[in-house]
């Protein structure tokens, strides 16, 4: 599968991908994300931040640092997180539909947070908008098509 999203036609309409299957692509890269930081955790004794003491940073960090840095490098280099890659979907610029910059990635990964914090309503409006963008897509600029392979 060809999972350089600039290689679709161009004259023809982008096939936005939608909540379900960006559902699984989440649910695809959250069971990564566990066998990898939940290891670690248990590693470093740092599974519970209050008995583990100045475990409190290393579990920050395992938590949410490691996994933001590896989803943004990710859509750097590959457009997808690996979720996205197995249901054949990757992130592009709105208006281009060629690569988005870096910076557009970094402001996406941190408007997750927007689109999490008022009962998850940005991630749930994929559902029904008529590009499928969730609010840090559109803060973004970016939306998920489908990959033609």
């Amino acid at each position: 599968m060809n999972t350089h999203p600039s290689a679709q036609d161009p004259d023809q309409q982008p096939h936005y991908v939608g909540f379900w299957l960006r559902v699984v692509a989440t649910i695809i890269d959250s069971l990564l994300v566990s066998f990898l930081v939940y290891p670690l955790l248990y590693t470093f004794g740092a599974l519970d931040p209050v008995a583990a003491g100045s475990g409190g940073l290393l579990a920050l960090l395992l938590n949410f640092v490691l996994p933001a840095v590896a989803v943004i490098l990710f859509w750097i280099y590959k457009s997808a997180t690996p979720g996205k890659m197995v249901v054949g979907a990757a992130i592009v610029d709105a208006k281009t539909l060629g690569r988005p910059s870096t910076g557009q990635l970094i402001g996406r990964y941190l408007a997750y947070y927007l689109s999490t914090v008022v009962l998850m309503l940005g991630f749930l409006w994929i559902a029904f908008d008529r590009r499928k963008q969730g609010w840090h897509d559109k803060l973004a600029g970016t939306v998920v098509v489908r990959v033609s392979g």
